[in-house]
């Protein structure tokens, strides 16, 4: 297989080989993108927008961001619950239906808690957080420690994530055992809610997975997410351990699911989900959060797109290459640009502090695609346009355009 085939089938199985809904978006559409990247990953971060949205956007382009939290955080007879949290990939919204793969995954981390979460308060804390979500439904971390009456000592010296109180804690360890999942969010905040509250009863109650027939499943699902791997990419997807991912694509060769192939230029043994197309061409256009499937694995983005990439977030400001928070710009099948990207509410526009050309590519054309794109996205934020800064060989013929 050339390269370039490789770079399409991976395109085709991410979604982009296929027009954008040229109506209203619907349901139908969140599920559609949903069986092809199986997860979306969840993160913090709200400089432009939180991971979660952006893929759906980069696929459908302007669609109610409402359709995701509603199918992820709320439950009717008419609308069910689509999707659940847990740590699939890292931290992600994934199908309810997908529950029981993960259970051996729940079960190891009852059995063998890290050091975070057993300094926490240990079983009597998490039964005393049980019992309380149970009688008071969905709540967040801080009200349980209030509901408690705890007087809670915060450990000190040590800064973002890792600044908890046991509580806290405990309900990340009791999410990670699968006993708490997130009943809603408000805001972004989570309130845990006992998980045989959230999900269907039948998936609830399903029958328990191996975890060797669960690794078959979860490696197969990345397949289809990814089109043509490696065994490590297959493995990454859902961050299993390497023996387990090898023994499941043996397997899955073996049943004709996966089709070793020789990939141009990768130089390790590639696998081909059966299922797989190879589109001659790909006419796609989208801004691609850091944390899209297409491209958070950034060896294989390299690989794929000759493009190396990493977030730069953590590194200093003077010493930050392309700026904060980076949004790799595909058009056709090419990574072609690099835009950094801050949704400026108050103001109300969408800034662009810099834009950067990738070698190579015509800046006129590039411009012209990159500022549509940049419009729509402004549109779907509800911002009332674009504003570009001074950095980067775009930056100057975009500003013009937008």
């Amino acid at each position: 297989m050339s390269s370039m085939a490789a770079r399409r089938t991976a395109l085709a199985a991410q979604g982009f080989a296929q027009a954008r809904p040229s109506g209203a978006v619907t349901r139908r559409h969140l599920q559609g993108v949903l069986a092809r990247t199986q997860v979306l990953q969840l993160d913090s971060v709200n400089v432009a927008v939180r991971a979660h949205y952006a893929p759906l956007f980069s696929r459908l382009g302007n669609y109610p961001v409402e359709l995701l939290d509603e199918a992820a955080w709320s439950h009717s007879a008419r609308r069910p619950r689509l999707l659940v949290e847990y740590w699939a990939h890292v931290a992600c919204l994934m199908p309810v239906s997908d529950w029981p793969l993960l259970r051996w995954r729940m079960r190891a981390h009852k059995e063998q808690p890290n050091a975070y979460w057993q300094s926490a308060g240990g079983e009597r804390l998490a039964e005393e957080v049980l019992t309380a979500v149970k009688e008071l439904g969905p709540i967040t971390a801080g009200a349980l420690e209030d509901q408690l009456g705890l007087k809670v000592e915060r450990e000190r010296g040590r800064g973002g994530w890792w600044n908890r109180s046991d509580v806290k804690r405990t309900c990340e360890y009791l999410f990670a055992t699968g006993e708490l999942t997130t009943g809603t969010r408000r805001g972004f905040e989570r309130y845990y809610d006992l998980t045989e509250r959230v999900l269907p009863p039948d998936v609830f109650s399903a029958p328990e997975v191996s975890p060797e027939d669960a690794a078959r499943q979860l490696i197969a699902k990345s397949a289809v997410a990814l089109g043509v791997a490696t065994e490590p990419d297959l493995r990454d997807y859902y961050r299993l351990k390497p023996q387990s991912s090898q023994q499941a694509v043996a397997e899955l060769v073996e049943d004709g699911v996966l089709e070793p192939v020789a990939v141009e230029g990768w130089r390790h043994q590639a696998y081909r989900h059966v299922d797989a197309r190879t589109p001659r061409r790909v006419q796609a256009r989208a801004l691609l959060c850091p944390f899209d499937p297409l491209i958070w694995e950034r060896d294989r983005t390299e690989r794929l797109f000759d493009f190396f990439y990493r977030i730069e977030i953590y590194v200093p400001e003077p010493k930050r290459i392309h700026g904060y928070y980076v949004f790799p710009f595909l058009l056709g099948e090419d990574l072609v640009a690099r835009v950094d990207l801050k949704a400026d509410r108050a103001a109300g526009v969408l800034r662009v502090p810099g834009a950067f050309a990738e070698l190579g590519v015509d800046h006129a054309e590039v411009a012209h695609e990159l500022a549509e794109e940049l419009r729509l996205m402004a549109d779907w934020l509800g911002l009332d346009g674009v504003v570009v800064g001074k950095r980067g060989d775009l930056a100057s013929r975009l500003g013009a355009l937008v």
